[in-house]
């Protein structure tokens, strides 16, 4: 958490500021008992009405100095509070964003949003109070504590047993409730992945009909969560009754000894008010400073978390080089192994592949045969565990990812738009495209005629997810966004499930026409999509079951010749 107050550095004014606002409306209150005793010991008593005016006066002036002063630290204290929060969110979006692939597997994408969401707020939360409340408070009860000693030290005594009471509560509760916040913040991010998976797999729920079981396994969580909040709460919720009983034990015995010292003229009338006023102010400074304790507690907590994601670095090293010398031989994969991180067995097994520039390359194989694992080591998404993968002679590591990632266009099985306008989506690829560059785009990936049907044509607005577009709309959208900065390295990634096959043959052809086509990577499923690549790449298991064209495939690899018979062959025929 400590860590975290580095973000603070740019509010140091306001973190200043703030607190010493506060403690400028905290000394004008410590003044207000005086005040009143005076107008009891010298204006009633002996009826000079005059002062009693004069004091109310002077009353009136300490609330309205003391209550600019608040505002005053109010906004400070806001101001540095949001200011705070915003830095941290930025600065944990960008390390979010340098994890690699293996990283957030690991972590969890539900842990990650928690840790943006609920845990900032709460440290925002927390360090707002903490600005107004941390110095003014402890100021408040020691300084009545003080003035309290100026009156009569007799008496005071029974201020410094009551405040070392209540410290000594506030610290017992706050040390036992620091970890188990923690575990509520923990629970909170087992019940939000559970909630991302059922909203994203409601269909394939209602499918199968397990609504009723879901609902059971999200009330399971939700009540481990729920008796873990009230056991953690009825325990911090000690801290205001024990307080207030410990308080009003001394309020009782101070008015009590009081009475005795004003019947022996050793105390007046008026200072007894004003002991008991300094006894109210430290009740009412405490169950704020409880208050904060409990809100600090959630604080640290959760600061701690964020610190925790902070610091976690991407297991995975940049490079250095950021120039490529083209060679003939564009692709390499050197005896390639590569394993999932807590997977017992490698999804990819001595892979050793040699692929020329712009040549086509077909990846084919069954469900988990490790395809996308190929292809995603090719833009560095995971780094292998055995052997080397190529790129222009030289290591996939040895070039800095951005230098590696702008080379390559990606279309991902699952077929994402972005929130915006058609242009701003493919843009994506580009950032300063022309329209004329998007139009070729488009036309290649057979999505012009998408953007001719749009009333706003390229300004046609896109909403969250691209829910106001077809799969096949999408999937040819998201193909033109990766070929609007003209690759060298092209991965469709089963990016074409939801065309239909004259629409995948016209776009084949399309990219094969191009100047320059890129080295093309096809991943499908279907053997119609990579019939007319150079060679095609059977994968079976993790491992290279043959690598040839369709014919020299339907020869001499039986794995290739069962998944076209599949797709081809007619019913009947032998």
């Amino acid at each position: 958490m400590k860590k975290l107050l580095v973000y603070l550095k740019e509010y140091k004014k306001e973190t200043i500021l703030g607190p010493l606002f506060k403690l400028l409306e905290a000394s004008f209150e410590l003044m207000v008992p005086l005040v009143i005793a005076s107008m009891i010991d010298r204006g009633i008593v002996r009826g000079d009405r005059q002062h009693i005016i004069n004091m109310c006066i002077v009353l009136i002036l300490l609330c309205f100095v003391g209550f600019g002063s608040a505002v005053t630290a109010q906004f400070f204290a806001a101001k540095a509070a949001a200011g705070f929060a915003k830095k941290v969110k930025r600065a944990l979006f960008d390390n979010i964003q340098k994890l690699s692939y293996a990283d957030i597997d690991r972590v969890g994408t539900s842990a990650m949003i928690t840790r943006m969401t609920s845990d900032i707020n709460q440290v925002q939360q927390g360090v707002n109070l903490t600005i107004r409340l941390l110095l003014r408070s402890p100021f408040v009860v020691f300084g009545a504590m003080v003035m309290a000693f100026t009156i009569n030290v007799r008496q005071s005594l029974i201020f410094l047993v009551t405040i070392i009471l209540l410290f000594l509560v506030v610290g017992l509760i706050m040390r036992w409730s620091i970890p188990r916040y923690g575990q509520i913040q923990s629970g909170l991010d087992e019940l939000l992945s559970l909630t991302r998976e059922n909203h994203t797999g409601v269909r394939v729920i209602r499918a199968f009909s397990l609504e009723q079981k879901e609902k059971e396994n999200f009330s399971d969580k939700n009540n481990s969560l729920k008796d873990l909040q009230v056991f953690v709460g009825s325990i911090t919720a000690l801290m205001n009754p024990v307080t207030y009983a410990i308080l009003n034990l001394a309020v009782a015995f101070l008015i009590y000894r009081g009475a005795i010292l004003v019947d022996a003229g050793d105390l007046t009338q008026g200072q007894v008010v004003a002991l008991y006023n300094y006894m109210a102010q430290i009740l009412v400074e405490l169950i704020k400073f409880a208050n904060l304790i409990l809100t600090v507690t959630r604080a640290i907590a959760s600061g701690n978390r964020v610190q925790e994601m902070l610091e976690l670095k991407s297991s995975m090293e940049d490079g250095t080089v950021t120039e490529f010398v083209p060679s003939d031989s564009h692709i390499e994969f050197n005896n390639v192994s590569m394993r999932y991180q807590g997977d017992m067995e490698d999804s990819l097994e001595g892979l050793d592949i040699k692929i020329k520039r712009g040549e086509r390359i077909g990846v084919i194989g069954g469900t988990g045969s490790g395809k996308s694992t190929l292809i995603n080591l090719i833009p560095r998404f995971y780094d292998v565990r055995e052997g080397s993968v190529v790129i222009d002679g030289r290591n996939v590591k040895e070039y800095r990812l951005d230098a590696l990632r702008e080379r390559i266009g990606i279309v991902p099985q699952k077929a994402v738009l972005f929130q915006g306008t058609i242009r701003d989506n493919i843009r994506w690829g580009k950032e300063n495209a022309t329209d004329e560059e998007i139009y070729e785009a488009l036309t290649i990936a057979q999505a012009k005629e998408i953007v001719d049907g749009k009333e706003k044509g390229l300004d046609e607005v896109v909403s969250q997810g691209g829910k106001n577009f077809s799969g096949g709309q999408k999937q040819r959208l998201t193909i033109a966004r990766a070929l609007v900065r003209k690759p060298e390295i092209l991965i469709l990634d089963d990016s074409a499930s939801a065309l239909d096959f004259l629409t995948d043959k016209k776009l084949r052809g399309a990219i094969a026409s191009m100047d320059n086509p890129p080295t093309t990577f096809i991943v499908s499923q279907r053997a119609s999509s990579v019939l007319g690549c150079d060679r095609i790449i059977v994968l079976d298991d993790g491992k290279v079951a043959g690598i040839g064209s369709s014919d020299e495939l339907l020869i001499k690899c039986e794995t290739y010749r069962e998944i076209y018979d599949s797709q081809y062959k007619k019913e009947g025929d032998l």
